[in-house]
């Protein structure tokens, strides 16, 4: 089931504060950026955020789980979405834990 794009909106209006944020679509469901990092999936319409040091010690009690079969377990977020000072500590959180992506190379031209 893809996700609904209302709860997209939703949560990047709750972590909004935390830097530059956009959700690209990728197969039926979405991924979300904080400044260039991806920090959380969003599942059938459920909220996934990457399980690191920092977001655990943040919700501690928080539930894992796996976005998709075959996935990593992340913190499955329920009623910490409609708190935005959560949301945006938890988006902070996760990104500091993150490394900075490694640059794209350029594509060759075609001959």
């Amino acid at each position: 089931m893809a996700s609904d794009p209302a709860t997209v909106a939703h949560v990047l209006d709750q972590i909004a504060g935390a830097g530059e944020v956009n959700a690209r679509k990728m197969f039926g469901e979405y991924a979300v950026y904080l400044d260039g990092k991806v920090i959380a999936l969003i599942c059938d319409d459920r909220p996934f955020f990457k399980a690191t040091p920092g977001a655990r010690a943040l919700l501690p009690g928080a539930e894992l789980a796996q976005p998709y079969a075959g996935a990593k377990p992340h913190l499955a977020i329920g009623d910490e979405i409609d708190t935005a000072d959560v949301m945006v500590a938890l988006a902070r959180a996760v990104w500091a834990d993150l490394p900075v992506p490694k640059p794209k190379k350029p594509r060759r031209a075609k001959r």
